[in-house]
Formats: structure tokens, sequence, C-alpha cells
């Protein structure tokens, strides 16, 4: 048996007994990437979703800071929430450093320029293809977003898992705003960082595998939702080819 082993059985093992300590690191976990992820599919959705309709000066100036946002390393993220919560900063008096509500915010502004760019490419695309007739029917900007969203509503679906995905993969921005504090702010990843240097490999292990089981369950929702939506677009263009041949 080498250390590998050892620890890969230790690590089902644990999973499997349902560990008191494993099992609450994963529920705060997912706690917070729910939460972060509900937040910027608030904004994200709506933004994305009039910039993908309005046309004004500066859009594409908008447009390029966006996909600058979309490279920012998670840890200036996490510098910069950290600074607007910190004592001396303009959010200190809310005293959310190294808080539950600290990762959370520091998670929604990190998936926040991600959902909004994908929402806006869905419904820009979309806009492309019907926004003429919506427009021809009196429909302005804020109602043509709407409703190419809600016309999207599964591919928009689809953003909000890989949202959810990108937040719950999270380490730099939670560490530094949360503090990794064991009982508190100690998430998957933020605990296999920590446990891994200590040599707690079991422990690290195991918040591994659980992680690697949600990201592939989060990639089997988004396949099914693709073939389900590719599946009903088939059937919506047979059915307009037999009333066109009628």
């Amino acid at each position: 048996m080498t250390s590998f082993t050892d620890s890969a059985a230790m690590a089902l093992t644990l999973i499997v007994s349902l560990d008191s300590q494993l099992m609450a690191i994963v529920a705060r976990s997912l706690w917070v990437s729910v939460w972060a992820t509900v937040i910027a599919c608030a904004l994200g959705l709506l933004l994305g979703a009039l910039l993908g309709v309005a046309r004004f000066a500066g859009r594409n100036t908008v447009l390029a800071l966006l996909n600058t946002f979309l490279a920012v390393p998670s840890v200036v993220v996490g510098l910069v929430v950290y600074l607007l919560l910190s004592r001396t900063g303009p959010l200190g008096f809310l005293g959310w450093l190294f808080s539950f509500k600290a990762m959370v915010l520091a998670q929604a502004c990190l998936v926040l320029p991600v959902v909004t760019a994908l929402t806006r490419q869905v419904v820009e695309d979309a806009d492309v293809l019907h926004g003429e007739q919506l427009q021809s029917l009196g429909a302005r900007t804020l109602l043509r977003s709407c409703l190419l969203a809600w016309d999207e509503r599964h591919a928009l679906l689809t953003v909000m898992l890989a949202a959810f995905g990108r937040a719950i993969s999270e380490v730099g921005a939670v560490m530094i705003v949360g503090g990794n504090i064991d009982g508190f702010t100690r998430v998957m990843t933020t605990a296999i960082a920590l446990e891994t240097s200590k040599g707690d490999l079991p422990l690290a292990l195991g918040l591994g595998l659980v992680l690697l089981a949600v990201v592939l369950a989060l990639n089997v929702v988004v396949t099914v939702l693709r073939r389900w939506r590719e599946n009903e677009e088939g059937t919506r263009v047979a059915q307009a080819t037999m009333q066109a041949a009628v």
C-alpha cells in the first residue's frame, strides 16, 4: 500500500461514513456558493440581457471592460472586497470581514462578470434572429430584452449552472475575506489547501472528491439541458416545416 492509496481509502471512508467535519465544510461551501450565484444571477441576467439588446454610445467600451473583468485574478477580487470591508474601508461599518457574508460578496463579485458576459452573448444572438420582429410589434429595449431572455431561458439556466461551478471552485478570494476560520468560514477549497499543507491528506482528498462529484453533476445537468434544448428546437422546426407544407 502506498501513501496515496492509504489516503484514498481513508478519504472514501470519511465520505461513506458522512464524517461530521467533512459534511459541515461541504454544506458551508454549497451554501456560500448558492447565495453568491443567486445574487450574481439576479444582477447579471438583467444587465447581460440589456447589454445584448441596447445600442448606445460607449457600448464597445463597456463590453471591453466586461471582458477585462472576466480575466481578473480571484485574489485581486478578494483584495478589493477586503479593502472595502476593512475597518477603514467604505463598507467597514457593516462588520462583515472574516464572515459568511464577506465570502458570499466576494464570490458574487467574481461570478457577476461571467453571468453578465454569457447572458449578453446569448441574448444578442437571439436578438439577431428575432429582434426585428419584436421591434416591429412595438417592444422597446427593456421589454425586448426580457422577452428574448425568457425565450432563451434554457440557455440561461446553463449560464447559472456554470456560474455556480465557478463560485464553488473559488479559493483565493474567499480565503482573503473569510480567513479560513475553522467552523465558521472554512469551505471546501480553502480546507483542501490548508489540510494539504498540514499533511492531513485523507480529509483534503475526501473534500477534493466531493468537489469533483459536484462539478461532475453540474456538467451532467448542463449536458442534459443542452440535449433537451436541441430536441425541443428540432421538434419546433419540424412542426414549422409541416405547417408550411400544409
